[in-house]
């Protein structure tokens, strides 16, 4: 491997944040979506840099980005991922406007800040990098921006899948699901997670239907009552911990690393699951109520009710055996359970190439930097790759503030400006070491 080019990193963080407050002010929330806003700013950039790049169309200007610098093939192609779409926001609640790009505070504020528009400008800002600096690579390098990811990639990654799938042949790919964080169980040091493996969505709706009626009659067929008591037995459905093997691996790094007391144990683990909710996700198949409709009127007994939930499921755990035990939980065949979205993931390992180029990297840019695989207990794209037969990997290079995941599809979504030129740092290397010609 040639030794690394010199690059000017105090230039390229300065078009790391230009490039970033301008992605954010572009408004991409889904629904709607309008994920060609995003393609054609990140296209402009590509065009002016001489990089050629592909739009895929799946209606309603919900459209993806595809741009490759090739290789010379003795390799297999190493993709570089991203969602362009991000969640909506509650404006009244944050402190700067979501849709400003706004620097304050050693923070670039806004929506997708995080999630993901700062990893697919860092991912580009590599691109770039060995595009400026003419290094030969081995294997083509794509640079992929998604539609749709946060609703599920039917405008996304599934579309792609079941309409240009040769776009996703590769043999390594890099997206969001996992970032470094500077203290963990109390313990002051960075670890990076690197995501190989995350939970299934099942995405639910109840619908309960009854008889309606004047609310001065009370009588035992009134949907609402039928919704609320499935709901209740919902609630009170004990289920069952579990430490998967990825997890299990996770728990005895951080161990080894001095980050972790204890054993990577159901026994071990069920108290500190029963303090920290994130634990317990990743533990546990998770349900959690999201939205609850039903009635016309205050004094009109509703004739329907309905009520979302968003289940996910450890990897091993199928769709169809989890709401089969879900309706069984409910015990009421009054109460429907319709599917709304379902998706499941292989596990990678972490015995590979690309792992271990992670490894050393990190271990160079930070001082007493831990890695660990780990998993998504959120959902990602990575799951349709890695169903694919794919090493996909949630890794951004990133270190934050644990605080600051809490505002991932919450209030005040932001990320350390110095936290992103470490992602530009690490993305650059990694992707230099994985795709450069000897």
């Amino acid at each position: 491997m040639p030794a690394a080019p010199a690059v000017d990193w105090d230039a390229v963080h300065e078009e790391a944040i230009d490039t970033l407050a301008r992605y954010i002010r572009i408004d991409t929330s889904n629904p709607p979506g309008r994920e060609r806003l995003a393609c054609d700013f990140l296209g402009a950039i590509l065009r002016r840099e001489g990089i050629a790049y592909e739009l895929y169309d799946a209606g309603n200007d919900r459209v993806s980005l595809r741009a490759v610098l090739p290789g010379d093939g003795s390799a297999r192609p190493f993709m570089l991922l991203h969602h362009t779409d991000v969640v909506p926001v509650e404006r009244a609640y944050w402190e700067e406007d979501p849709f400003g790009g706004v620097i304050r505070d050693g923070y670039l504020w806004g929506r997708g800040a995080l999630d993901t528009k700062s990893l697919g400008v860092a991912q580009l800002m590599a691109v770039l990098l060995i595009k400026r600096l003419g290094i030969p690579l081995r294997r083509d390098l794509v640079y992929y921006a998604m539609a749709d990811e946060e609703a599920g990639g039917r405008y996304g990654v599934e579309w792609l899948a079941a309409h240009h799938p040769d776009t996703l042949d590769v043999e390594y790919v890099i997206n969001e699901g996992g970032w470094g964080v500077t203290e963990l169980f109390g313990v002051q040091r960075p670890v990076f997670t690197v995501a190989v493996a995350e939970k299934g969505p099942l995405w639910l709706r109840l619908v309960a239907e009854g008889r309606p009626g004047h609310a001065s009659v009370p009588h035992d067929d009134n949907a609402l009552e039928r919704l609320v008591r499935a709901l209740h037995r919902i609630q009170a459905w004990q289920r069952d911990l579990t430490v998967p093997p990825v997890l299990g691996e996770y728990f005895v790094r951080l161990r080894r690393a001095g980050v972790f007391q204890g054993e990577p144990t159901v026994a071990a683990l069920r108290h500190l699951a029963a303090e920290d909710p994130r634990i317990r996700a990743q533990l546990t198949n998770t349900i959690s109520v999201t939205t609850a409709t039903a009635g016309i009127k205050h004094n009109v007994i509703p004739a329907r009710a309905e009520a979302t939930l968003d289940c996910r499921l450890l990897p091993g755990v199928r769709p169809d055996d989890f709401q089969r035990e879900l309706e069984r939980v409910i015990d009421d065949p009054r109460v429907r359970v319709e599917r709304v979205f379902a998706g499941w993931s292989e596990v990678n390992g972490f015995e590979n190439e690309l792992f271990a180029v992670i490894e050393r990297v990190v271990r160079e840019h930070v001082e007493d930097g831990v890695v660990v695989p780990g998993m998504t207990v959120g959902f990602t794209d990575s799951r349709v790759f890695r169903n694919r037969g794919v090493i996909a990997y949630g890794f951004s290079g990133g270190l934050h503030a644990p605080e600051l995941a809490k505002t991932v599809h919450g209030h005040n979504e932001r990320i350390p400006l110095d936290s992103l030129r470490l992602m530009c740092q690490m993305l650059f290397e990694v992707t230099r070491r994985m795709c450069a010609a000897p």
